[in-house]
């Protein structure tokens, strides 16, 4: 990318948004936010107990991740954020225009097992069903690109890099 810009890491839980956003940031040579510090203790404790959040509690984090990447347009960064449906996008692009996403997908199974085998994190691996329910891949009319999972973290955060760059200069 030719100008900084604010990448939007997103995906479903499992993915690897935290260890490829602080990857991705580095490779750009911009800061990084993690998503889950924007939510509040409420959604916190809600997806602990294992209950899919539902817009209501969505907005409140979008519009906090929303802040940031506004604060941080033309000066660059990397944030994740699951960004699972078009319309939670759309609320980021509200907030920050020239925000581009990063769609981390891949293989049910590749997730799944990803997921149980990580340590300390409030999301269990019950809720995946309801991520991959809501996901609404990127459209056409989207600025962004989507990097399949599969490989080291330093393959998946080059790969997006590569993608990110072969993206036409209006997008970005």
């Amino acid at each position: 990318m030719s100008t900084p810009h604010v990448v939007v890491v997103m995906g479903v839980a499992g993915t690897g948004k935290t260890t490829i956003g602080p990857l991705l940031a580095a490779r750009l040579g911009v800061p990084y936010a993690e998503g889950d510090d924007f939510h509040p203790p409420a959604n916190i404790a809600k997806m602990s107990a294992g209950t899919p959040l539902d817009d209501s509690d969505r907005w409140p984090w979008l519009d906090a991740i929303g802040g940031w990447a506004h604060g941080r347009a033309g000066l660059g960064g990397v944030v994740s954020s699951s960004a699972l449906k078009r319309s939670y996008r759309d609320r980021l692009r509200a907030a920050a225009p020239d925000v581009v996403f990063v769609h981390l997908s891949g293989d049910r199974a590749l997730i799944e097992d990803r997921m149980a085998h990580r340590q300390g994190h409030f999301m269990p691996t019950a809720l995946l069903d309801s991520q991959f329910a809501t996901l609404q891949p990127l459209e056409a009319d989207e600025a962004g690109v989507a990097v399949g999972v599969d490989g080291t973290p330093e393959e998946i955060a080059e790969r997006a890099v590569e993608a990110l760059a072969a993206l036409p200069e209006p997008a970005l």
